[in-house]
């Protein structure tokens, strides 16, 4: 069965493409339309599709649209209820017009095979259908919101979904921490994360405040009442200072979304009493919550999709399709799903650019060399991320052992300061320097705790409270990756190396050879590292 998954409706648009049960290709529309989350999350955008991704998908995979079985788009307009949304009708509209709009797109495709999957589905399906595991799990979904609700809870047994909860609108764990992201001076449905960074720097002042606003029910749901952010701290533009006062909140509002998620696992493992845990959804996306739920609840297992959030969906639309059919899904194979480009492909683009590149004898060793050397490096190899995180295909490399590349690394960027870089180490050592969170830890959906040991050794990822993004490198899976790192570690001792995304603020992750260019071009990089070939700066 050959079934193509699309998200559209929100924001993050993308593709992912299942053959027989296996995942074979995944993309955002960022990636190549170079536009941020793809389009903005109003209404009016909910008719734009993820053209580019979605044929890129067939095209890798050498299908048709004619060759496709079903396509699975991951919102059902039918279950929207009337509310006072402002435009809310718009979007169901593009919704249910959703099948003419992709035979437009993708000519040749029928419009009848087009099937609508609920959102919370789709992200149960992206997670819970996906993960690593032999047996069953159950399953957490919490985000801003879906056709009328923002949290499902549930489990999967022989890969059939049992909804056990569901949390309709207003309420809304997601939303509420979209009004925060809004209130202190970033941009809502994509800066989120700064939020969690920064609730590091304060201690949650309005912690007994938020409890009152916050609650989690008997039901597996949770109130949520609106909160005057205005009394707590001032509105902050964009431009504007960063006070302690924004910190606290931000910390308020951080330890109390962990609390309540803490609730909600454990009502769902009495319910269960199931091994495993799985997430999904844009909450899912809070390392910092992620850990305690793994540390503080029930689940011996937490997994995480590693594109959780709405790109995801695309994933979940179409694994559900394949198991509502019967057929067995296959375990998600890892987030590099994407674009991928030969060395013959890499040295023509080199060459069109006209400029200097080598092809040293190791490409990793060089790296290692550089890096040592305390060196910035681009590193452009193999298919990229599907997901949010760079992963070791499409990253920004540094020195972890000077506490100033932290400050460097944000300058190359061109973000905040207050905002942590994170380290990539080899999975057979990475209990020497972390604990708490769960080990291995492939995509840096979890943090860590960093030993007090070697807080001095590797100052430049460690975060204000002590704890680091982990993501740790199986050499079994990611060879070239790892012979960076004992490379590395063979020159100075450490097994860890600065990993962050290969772009700079603003500015999606870069994706093709020509994006690597243009970014090295644009940063003061000094090394890119591109297929099995270098160029200087």
């Amino acid at each position: 069965m050959r079934v193509l998954g699309i998200n559209a409706i929100f924001h993050d648009p993308a593709a992912a493409l299942v053959v027989d049960g296996h995942v074979v290709a995944a993309a955002e529309e960022e990636r190549f339309s170079r536009r941020k989350h793809g389009k903005r999350p109003v209404p009016f955008s909910a008719w734009e599709l993820p053209e580019q991704s979605a044929r890129w998908c067939l095209a890798h995979a050498g299908l048709s649209p004619g060759d496709l079985d079903a396509v699975a788009y991951s919102y059902d307009p039918a279950l929207v209820e009337p509310n006072d949304v402002p435009w809310e009708d718009l979007r169901t509209e593009y919704a249910r017009r959703a099948p003419q709009f992709l035979a437009t797109a993708l000519p040749g495709l029928d419009p009848g095979i087009v099937r609508f999957v609920p959102h919370h589905v789709a992200h149960a399906g992206s997670t819970g259908l996906a993960a690593p595991f032999d047996g069953d799990c159950a399953v957490l979904v919490s985000d801003g919101r879906g056709e009328c609700g923002s949290h499902l809870a549930g489990s999967y047994r022989g890969h059939r979904l049992e909804t056990l909860a569901a949390q309709e609108l207003p309420h809304s764990l997601g939303l509420l921490y979209e009004d925060l992201t809004e209130h202190l001076g970033f941009l809502r449905s994509s800066d989120e994360y700064k939020v969690m960074a920064l609730a590091s720097y304060a201690k949650p002042v309005h912690l007994d405040l938020m409890r009152e606003h916050i609650k989690a029910t008997d039901d597996g749901g949770f109130h949520v009442t609106p909160v005057d952010w205005a009394t707590l701290a001032k509105r902050r533009g964009a431009d504007d200072e960063m006070t302690r006062e924004h910190a606290e909140l931000a910390a308020s509002v951080q330890v109390r979304l962990e609390e309540v998620l803490l609730d909600l696992v454990r009502w769902l493992h009495e319910r269960t009493g199931q091994r495993r845990l799985t997430m999904a959804g844009g909450v899912a996306l809070n390392c910092v919550a992620n850990t305690r739920i793994y540390a503080e609840g029930p689940f011996d297992e937490v997994w995480v999709q590693p594109a959780a959030g709405d790109a995801g969906t695309a994933l979940g639309a179409a694994l559900h399709v394949v198991a509502e059919a019967g057929e067995p899904a296959a375990a998600m194979p890892g987030a590099d799903l994407g674009r991928g480009w030969t060395d013959d492909e890499v040295e023509q683009c080199l060459t069109r650019a006209k400029i200097s590149f080598e092809e040293p004898a190791d490409v990793a060793e060089e790296v290692a060399r550089a890096l040592a050397e305390n060196r910035v490096v681009a590193w452009f190899q193999g298919r990229s991320e599907y997901g949010p995180r760079a992963l070791g295909r499409r990253s920004l490399l540094a020195n972890p052992c000077y506490a100033e590349n932290l400050e460097r690394m944000n300058d190359v960027k061109g973000r905040e300061q207050f905002r942590p870089i994170a380290p990539m180490v080899l999975a057979d050592r990475a209990s020497e320097l972390f604990t708490r969170g769960p080990l291995p830890s492939p995509y840096m959906l979890f943090v860590h705790d960093v030993r007090p040991e070697w807080r001095d050794r590797i100052p430049a990822v460690v975060h204000v409270d002590g704890t680091a993004r982990v993501q740790t490198v199986d050499p079994a899976t990611e060879p070239l990756m790892a012979r960076v790192l004992e490379g590395f570690a063979a020159r100075t001792g450490v097994p860890v190396i600065v990993n962050t995304s290969l772009n700079t603020a603003g500015r999606p992750m870069v994706d093709d050879p020509r994006d690597a260019l243009e970014c090295f071009g644009a940063a003061p990089v000094d090394l890119l590292a591109i297929g099995k070939f270098v160029v200087r700066r």
